[in-house]
Parts: structure tokens; C-alpha cells; sequence
């Protein structure tokens, strides 16, 4: 009695533990998909402002334009691979950091750029032009490194892609050699029968001639 009590309350507290599991993961799911609509405004806000900046540039300065346009499309590039992660978040249920890794090259590439602009205004200026130097060195060596976490990344999934792969061949080998055991097995029988069927008709002619 007290056994069948005690797995009664243990399939309860499983059925909890489950519901409350497929009330979460509908939760989750319902966030990043309010986050995947607030990307896609964000990012086609974003393109409609930098295709506006374009028209402004027979009229205002060219240089500082062409500098906001192109850091705006830096940010554009930034929300589609946001909205990339969300997906692939969707899609396996799992966090996965090479969108990250990208953003943070987006971003790299971003201040880069900035900085590489003012650094040409500050050339007079050697502290200034020392100190913007210095942080282009340090992002380049951010970029670099993000990047190197990338190719780690993909060789590692693609080592991963390869054992799945070479398992499902082994799978698959193993499965070819069981059915040729089987047919194998299937006509030593049917000899094994025959055998019989001749010793049978050997110590017994009578029935052969009967027939």
C-alpha cells in the first residue's frame, strides 16, 4: 500500500514537473518571438533612416554622411544577426554563440571605422591621435580574436558533423552485415532442410517408391 502510494505521488509530481516544463518552454518561446518582431522593426527602421540619409548627400557634407550611413548599416547588421540568434534559439532550444561572436566583429569593425575617421582630424593633436590609435590596435586584436573563436567553433562542429556521420555509416554497415546474416542463416536452413530430406529419402526408398 504504501509503495503504491508513494509511485502515485511520484507520477503527480512527473506530470507537474511536465506541465510546468511545456508552460515555460511556451513562455520562452512567446519572448523570443516578441524579441524577433521588435528586431525586424528595429532593423527596417533603421534601413528606411539610412536610405533617407542617403537622399541628404548632394546637399549636406558627403564624408559625414557616407560615415553615418555606413554606421548605421554596422547596426542594421548587428539587429539581423540578433534576430539569427533568436532563430537558431527558436529553432534548437539552445544558446548559440557564433551570431555573438559576430556581433562583437560588427562592433569592432564599428568603432573601427569612427575611429579611423577622427583620428584623421587629430593628427595635430599627438595625444589624442596616439590614444585613437591605440584603441584601433586593441580592437583589431579584438576582431582577431573573436574570429579565431569562430574558426574554432566551426571546426569543432564540423569534427562533431563528421563523427555523427561516420556513426550513422557504422549504422549503417552493421545493418547491411545483419541482413546478409540473416539471408546467410535463411539458406543454410533451406539446405540444412534439403539434407534432411535426402537422408530421409536414403534410409527410407520404400517411400520414394510408395510415391
Amino acid at each position: 500500500m504504501g509503495d503504491n502510494q508513494r509511485d502515485e505521488h511520484k507520477q503527480e509530481e512527473d506530470e507537474r514537473q511536465r506541465l510546468a516544463d511545456r508552460i515555460l518552454a511556451i513562455v520562452e518561446d512567446f519572448i523570443y518571438w516578441g524579441i524577433a518582431v521588435v528586431l525586424v522593426a528595429g532593423a527596417l527602421v533603421l534601413l528606411g533612416v539610412q536610405v533617407y540619409s542617403f537622399t541628404k548627400l548632394p546637399g549636406e557634407g558627403s564624408a559625414a554622411v557616407l560615415l553615418d550611413i555606413l554606421d548605421g548599416l554596422l547596426l542594421v547588421f548587428i539587429f539581423v544577426e540578433l534576430l539569427f540568434a533568436v532563430r537558431a534559439t527558436l529553432r534548437s532550444h539552445e544558446i548559440v554563440a557564433e551570431p555573438f561572436l559576430i556581433i562583437g566583429v560588427i562592433v569592432c569593425i564599428k568603432e573601427i571605422v569612427v575611429l579611423s575617421v577622427e583620428a584623421a582630424d587629430l593628427l595635430a593633436d599627438g595625444p589624442q591621435f596616439a590614444r585613437a590609435i591605440t584603441e584601433v590596435g586593441i580592437l583589431g586584436g579584438l576582431v582577431l580574436l573573436l574570429s579565431m573563436a569562430m574558426f574554432v567553433l566551426r571546426v569543432r562542429r564540423q569534427d562533431a558533423a563528421g563523427d555523427v556521420a561516420e556513426e550513422a555509416a557504422d549504422a549503417g554497415e552493421e545493418a547491411d552485415n545483419a541482413k546478409r546474416d540473416l539471408v546467410r542463416a535463411g539458406q543454410d536452413r533451406e539446405h540444412a532442410g534439403d539434407n534432411r530430406d535426402k537422408a530421409a529419402d536414403v534410409r527410407h526408398p520404400e517411400r520414394e517408391a510408395d510415391s
